[in-house]
Parts: structure tokens; C-alpha cells; sequence
């Protein structure tokens, strides 16, 4: 990537619905150059998609937590398994598979405590692989709208 396509990233980053005319005027080329970009970028794999950013709380989902979940035994079965299972689940936002003291790190968004309680109970708690698994309530979430590449 070059200092233009980081501009291009950046700007889809901070505003995804800018026109191609907009996006070309902000970075300086012609709309037939930025278009090409765009189209680079994502045939590349640098653009994976396009989202429209949600409130939670509109949603009925005004509780967030991360499940630290440990899980038993430790395969490559097991832990696809596991992680179909939870993107499968609707309170479940996202999934990540870690090293240390827990394999797998939970974000869930549900209506309230009592509502994570449940879920904790109905959804995990019965589970033969999860040998244990402990939440952390979110307070508060903060997210970078622009992502910039790192030198390597």
C-alpha cells in the first residue's frame, strides 16, 4: 500500500458512504483513478466490507461483557466446534480464539445483568467442553474509527 491507498483507507474508515466523487475530491485524483483504487484495495483484501455502525442500547442489548471460557479437550474438533456454536448464538457480537489461561475470549451484548445471567446459564453452563468460564461486565467501550497500517 502505498501513501495514497492509506488515504483512501482512512477516509472509507471515518465516512463509508461518501461518494466515489467525494472520497476523489478529498484525496486529490481524478474519480476514475479513485474508483480503480477502490476496487484494488478490495480485490486485494485490504477492503473487506462495508457496515453500518449500530447502537446497542436501540437494540435492546444495554449490557456488554467478554466470557473468558476455557475449554477441554484442547483440539482443533473441539474448538471449532465451540466457536460455531457461539457465533451461532444471538446475544454473541464476536468471537476470539486466545493463548494463555483462557481459550476463548466472548463479546455478548444482552438486555440486562439478569438477561447475561441467563445466558450464562442456559447457553454455557451446561456445555461438556467449557471446564470453566468467568465475565467481565463492559462499562465502557471506546473504538478507534480509523485503523492505520503499521510500518513492518
Amino acid at each position: 500500500m502505498d501513501e495514497l491507498d492509506s488515504a483512501i483507507v482512512a477516509h472509507l474508515q471515518a465516512d463509508a458512504r461518501q461518494t466515489n466523487r467525494e472520497l476523489a475530491r478529498t484525496v486529490g485524483i481524478a474519480p476514475s483513478t479513485c474508483l480503480e483504487r477502490v476496487r484494488s484495495l478490495r480485490e486485494r483484501g485490504v477492503i473487506t466490507g462495508f457496515h453500518a455502525e449500530v447502537d446497542l442500547g436501540a437494540l435492546h442489548r444495554g449490557v456488554q461483557a467478554l466470557l473468558h471460557v476455557q475449554i477441554r479437550p484442547l483440539s482443533r474438533t473441539v474448538i471449532e466446534s465451540f466457536k460455531a456454536y457461539a457465533m451461532g448464538l444471538p446475544e454473541v457480537l464476536s468471537v476470539f480464539v486466545v493463548a494463555g489461561g483462557d481459550d476463548f475470549l466472548v463479546h455478548v451484548a444482552v438486555p440486562s445483568v439478569d438477561g447475561l445471567h441467563g445466558f450464562l446459564m442456559d447457553k454455557f453452563s451446561g456445555r461438556r467442553e467449557i471446564v470453566g468460564f468467568r465475565s467481565s461486565v463492559i462499562y465502557e467501550h471506546s473504538r478507534k474509527p480509523v485503523i492505520e497500517a503499521l510500518d513492518p
